[in-house]
């Protein structure tokens, strides 16, 4: 097996609605995963910088981008990167009204991703978990054979994603984690859309914390 994890570090804004008459744009830095060998990837999250990530795969087929979510920040480069690669996008259709927040209402990405979806590259498989509560389209990509699971916003090294929006739960992600992530093997890494990776293991503890705490 000769598939490796490939991370772009994008730069870009995250648009919050603070309730003016404008969304603010504020700076962050998005982790877009890219899955593969040589001669195949798929590539996860399509952050701010559609040139940056075609660079990073190169000549490679792509037979995929998968969105974890719908968020602006996960697939504002996502239309042109689909252009560049000339492949097709993957989302869950419960996150469709985000996307289409980003590129209009008569906007849709390609195919709709759905709980055991699963993709093979370079001989690896990554399977679709949909892990609602940050989002409700929100999907994680466990690639066991790599030891690794894309856990996008659903959790991160210290915790679970943001719930504040309406459309958002803390419970739910607080479930999505328990039931698709926590069940995962011990030694299995956490990828996440932001920030440094962690692993099952070193988080599973911490959930009740995290529950009592409320955040």
């Amino acid at each position: 097996m000769n598939a490796r994890i490939e991370r772009v570090v994008t730069h870009g804004s995250l648009l919050v609605d603070r309730g003016g008459p404008e969304p603010e744009a504020l700076p962050i830095e998005n982790n877009v995963w890219i899955v593969g060998d040589d001669e195949q990837v798929v590539v996860i999250d399509a952050s701010h910088d559609a040139a940056a990530i075609a660079t990073a795969v190169g000549d490679r087929e792509t037979l995929g981008i998968l969105l974890t979510h719908g968020h602006n920040d996960h697939v504002n480069a996502a239309v042109e990167l689909a252009e560049r690669l000339d492949a097709l996008v993957y989302l869950h259709p419960a996150d469709l009204f985000l996307w289409q927040s980003t590129y209009g209402a008569d906007s849709a990405p390609d195919i709709e991703l759905a709980q055991g979806a699963t993709f093979l590259v370079a001989g690896v498989e990554l399977a679709t978990l949909h892990t609602p509560g940050h989002t409700p389209g929100s999907v994680c990509f466990a690639a066991p054979a790599l030891d690794t699971v894309f856990s996008g916003d659903t959790l991160f090294s210290g915790g679970p994603g943001a719930t504040r929006w309406d459309y958002s739960s803390f419970d739910q992600i607080l479930d999505s984690i328990e039931t698709r992530l926590f069940t995962l093997p011990g030694e299995t890494v956490a990828r996440p859309g932001h920030g440094d990776s962690t692993t099952i293991a070193v988080e599973r503890p911490d959930l009740d914390a995290w529950r009592a705490r409320g955040f």
